[in-house]
């Protein structure tokens, strides 16, 4: 394998959504009286994070939006660990089938696969999360606290899966607000329909600037390791 060049490991997909449905789902959650004061791990903190969010688990009446943001993240994800395939070969010593035989899944091997052979691979190491649409009020809201997404929230420990967070910015038009990395010094200006990944830990600790002109619309969420359950079986 090719080593790349140095990298910061937050990759930009432009046009991962058309800008007319990013536009349908900011007005219809505009119209949503669901909306709630966004919440951090521990409780509602409005100087730490101030938005409101509505949160799509449990709504089915937004499984089509769902359903259309997962199906783009599992795009981007294919992208992304062709790029860097260490993000799923290196937490895990996986065999994939070749032939009559099994094989030890290398990156080469990885990068070489089609979307047909990728795909359930992905989706068998991988689940998405739950799903957070959050507005935040020009010259008021933002996370303005620095912040990773790992933290032992609980006893079965599923924030602890989260291995890569995603934002899809659902809206522009507004100076700032962008999505700030401190350690790489890097600034993710927003653009309709565009989609961030980047790694969950410390490393990738971020904050989420406060818009100026406008309101800023986003999804959110994170791609989660599958329990050690689903993936080796009960012991």
């Amino acid at each position: 394998m090719t080593i790349p060049a140095p990298a910061d490991f937050i990759h930009v997909i432009e046009n991962a959504l058309d800008p007319a449905w990013c536009a349908a789902v900011v007005a219809r959650l505009g119209a949503s009286r669901d909306l709630q004061p966004g919440r951090i791990g521990s409780g509602v903190f409005p100087d730490m994070k101030d938005s409101l969010d509505l949160t799509l688990l449990g709504k089915p009446e937004w499984d089509d939006v769902a359903n259309t943001l997962n199906t783009a993240v599992i795009a981007g994800l294919r992208d992304y660990v062709r790029r860097w395939p260490h993000t799923l070969v290196a937490p895990l010593m996986l065999e994939v089938p070749d032939g009559a035989k099994r094989h030890r899944l290398t990156a080469e091997r990885l990068q070489a696969m089609d979307d047909d052979a990728l795909t359930p691979l992905l989706m068998h190491v991988f689940r998405p999360g739950v799903i957070n649409l959050q507005r935040y009020t020009a010259g008021r809201g933002g996370y303005p606290y620095w912040h990773c997404e790992l933290f032992p929230r609980d006893a079965h420990g599923e924030t602890l899966h989260r291995h890569l967070l995603w934002t899809v910015y659902l809206n522009d038009g507004f100076a700032e607000g962008e999505t700030e990395f401190l350690y790489q010094q890097r600034k993710i200006a927003p653009k309709t329909g565009s989609l961030l990944l980047a790694p969950a830990a410390f490393t990738h600790t971020h904050r989420g600037n406060r818009p100026q002109g406008g309101d800023k619309v986003i999804a959110t969420s994170w791609v989660l390791f599958q329990r050690a359950e689903a993936l080796f079986g009960a012991r």
